[in-house]
């Protein structure tokens, strides 16, 4: 027995890496995937409304009817919400990213018709990638007495600042199964007649593959934008109570800049992010090193073939 699934994405970002996010869950067995251009891509929208199982979608002027909303998590609510208010294509539908990627092992659509009939989510926790040659990732570190201790393992200098020892979201996101009325789909959560719907904390097998800095260089490049409007926002609360030294991640790199400036961050990056023997080995040591392999060039020469 088998579902099928779909993906919704608000999107800003270089054809081949819309194209590469596309073929990937093609490949991974997404029977739909809507994609919301967030800007006129008139090259990327060409190329995925050619292939049958994309519906793209140009978010421009008449598509905001005028009023496009500033903050782009606004704009990725709306769109999430009419993907999943749309007439019905699959039995399970989630909105991701361009830069995350749902990896199983077996396939998804298996795992998602094994669930119970009633659970109307099923919450993907993230894995996120380690900076190197894009095979390593770090694991969740579920809630609990152990994760703050495991986190200052890891991370000898910084572990105390970074909750579970990820720079970006540890929610995940939300497969939310079709057909049910009054649902807003928000980024890491969702919702009916405005309860958030709840199910179990994780769906085992599948994990949220989250490339959030794949060198020091895309993250240097991406870490203001961040800073000033996105994960590292200072409106974000903080990783702890501030009574007991919590510190946003905002706060936190304000901190490092103010003592050292971009060498500061530099190693920050080294201790947190790169891919070293090191890391791997801590990681390794707690359970915590998983591995997955993305053949995009191959995927986008399957999917996109001109």
């Amino acid at each position: 027995m088998t579902a099928t699934w779909g993906i919704s994405a608000t999107i800003l970002a270089p054809v081949r890496d819309i194209l590469g996010f596309a073929a990937y869950h093609l490949e991974a067995g997404a029977h739909r995937i809507y994609i919301y251009l967030d800007d006129d891509n008139h090259a990327a929208f060409d190329a995925l409304k050619a292939h049958p199982k994309i519906r793209p979608t140009l978010c421009d002027a008449t598509w905001w009817k005028g009023k496009r909303p500033k903050k782009h998590q606004v704009r990725q609510t709306h769109n999430a919400t009419h993907a999943y208010r749309r007439r019905a294509e699959v039995d399970w539908l989630i909105h991701i990213d361009v830069d995350e990627f749902l990896v199983a092992d077996r396939p998804i659509g298996e795992l998602l018709a094994a669930l119970p009939a009633d659970d109307k989510i099923a919450r993907i926790r993230p894995m996120e990638q380690l900076a190197g040659d894009g095979t390593a990732f770090k694991a969740f570190i579920p809630n609990g007495p152990d994760r703050n201790r495991i986190v200052a393992d890891l991370y000898p200098t910084y572990g105390t600042y970074i909750k579970g020892g990820f720079l970006s979201h540890l929610a995940g996101k939300c497969f939310v199964r079709s057909g049910l009325d009054g649902v807003r789909v928000q980024i890491h959560n969702a919702f009916q007649h405005d309860e958030m719907l709840k199910g179990p904390e994780s769906t085992q097998g599948i994990d949220l593959a989250h490339c959030h800095a794949t060198s020091w260089e895309s993250w240097y490049a991406a870490y203001r934008y961040r800073l000033e409007k996105g994960s590292y926002r200072a409106d974000l609360a903080p990783n702890r109570p501030r009574d007991k030294g919590g510190l946003s991640m905002h706060e936190l790199f304000a901190m490092i800049e103010a003592d050292s400036g971009s060498a500061g961050l530099r190693a920050f990056f080294e201790e947190v992010c790169a891919d070293t023997p090191a890391l791997r080995d801590r990681l390794s040591a707690h359970g915590l090193l998983k591995r997955a392999k993305f053949d995009l060039n191959t995927t986008i020469s399957k999917h996109f073939p001109s």
